[in-house]
């Protein structure tokens, strides 16, 4: 498919005819940001932005012999948990920079396509939602597990996963819960489901065409596209998921599947109850004010939240680093998280991270349009 060989270098990026192919090359853990790989792909898309030569571009994560494929993992954790320990500054740095590129990405002025073969979670999310064209297949694994280590659906998540239909940006956003190819398409969160092993057979289409234009990549894909499509069991969820997280608050949906005896309802509370409480209540007032928001603020209120993730509570503190260290770190699955029950979160507590710590004309991302 592509020369994935230079294992040192992180981002690979070719042009095959007039498509501008690139390739996240760290499959050892599961293709993962880096501050490295964000830099260059930032790098890439503004240089192939203004290059008459390319037409559109097409990202996909670098094979895994023998295992299942993986697009991007997301973010690197491990790297969030030294560098907040460290008090390293790039830790900074790694979430503007990151945010900065979502942004250029869902404004791409050409035909992007992202190939989320395999597992495609948060910051994987981040770099394919704004895509005008988001190709799932039968490995597809998509989801925003943040709750589950602390932290928040950033990268752009408020602004996505709150343009869900129903409540299903709410419900995504605090359970984590991991879409098929089926209900990813179901959600609004693909466009196509296209089979793993095409991956060549389309970038051969791709690079023979003499012209790339959104007409010609749809068809092209069509051409390609998954004959048989599984139901998506999510739709049988969707009055259940409107009912329950539409309540006003964290403890209202917690009591409204406590009420219901039903199995997916008690899967549900189980879920949520592996959570950080405050995170989780954090995320639903990042979901329902980014709801009313463009992606430009949406992004800069993430940065706030991020900010304080690792600084309202510095180093170990942090519900953040906790939910690394039990996750990644130690690998116990016991986080300690503080508070510990839904109860206990206060208004005040959540307000704290929606506090913005820079005026505006200060902040990070004030850049984006």
């Amino acid at each position: 498919m592509s020369d994935a060989l230079d294992t040192d270098v992180q981002i690979l990026a070719e042009q095959r005819g007039r498509l501008g192919l690139i390739t996240l090359n760290r499959a050892p853990a599961l293709n993962a940001l880096s501050l490295e790989m964000i830099r260059e792909l930032t790098r890439v898309l503004r240089a192939w932005e203004d290059d008459d030569r390319i037409d559109a571009v097409l990202v996909h994560g670098a094979a895994r012999p023998g295992k299942a494929p993986a697009f991007c993992a997301g973010g690197d954790i491990r790297f969030f948990h030294q560098a907040a320990l460290a008090g390293d500054p790039k830790l900074e740095d790694f979430f503007t920079e990151e945010y900065a590129l979502n942004h250029l990405i869902h404004g791409y002025p050409k035909p992007y396509i992202a190939w989320m073969d395999g597992i495609c979670m948060g910051g994987g999310m981040g770099i394919s939602q704004g895509a005008s064209h988001r190709v799932v297949t039968e490995h597809s694994k998509l989801a925003m597990p943040e709750t589950h280590i602390g932290l928040f659906p950033d990268v752009g998540g408020g602004w996505f996963l709150s343009r869900c239909a129903g409540r299903l940006g709410e419900y995504l956003a605090l359970t984590g819960h991991v879409l098929k190819a089926s209900d990813a398409i179901e959600t609004g969160l693909a466009d196509i489901e296209l089979p793993s092993a095409s991956l060549s057979a389309v970038v051969d289409a791709l690079a023979a065409l003499p012209w790339l234009t959104m007409q010609s990549i749809a068809d092209t894909l069509r051409q390609h596209a998954t004959a048989h499509h599984a139901a998506a069991p999510i739709a049988a969820q969707r009055a259940s998921i409107d009912q329950h997280f539409a309540g006003a608050d964290l403890q209202a949906i917690e009591q409204s599947l406590v009420a219901d005896n039903s199995d997916w309802a008690q899967a549900t509370l189980a879920a949520l109850h592996k959570q950080s409480p405050l995170m989780m209540a954090v995320t639903l007032e990042q979901i329902r004010r980014a709801r009313h928001m463009s992606l430009a603020d949406d992004l800069r209120m993430e940065r706030d939240l991020v900010r304080h993730c690792f600084h309202l509570r510095p180093g170990a503190a942090s519900e953040t680093v906790e939910g690394v260290r039990a996750l990644a770190i130690d690998k116990d699955h016991a986080p300690r998280w503080n508070p510990p029950r839904v109860a206990d979160v206060t208004p005040a507590m959540v307000e704290a991270f929606l506090d913005s710590p820079w005026p505006a004309w200060a902040h990070p991302l004030a850049h984006l349009r």
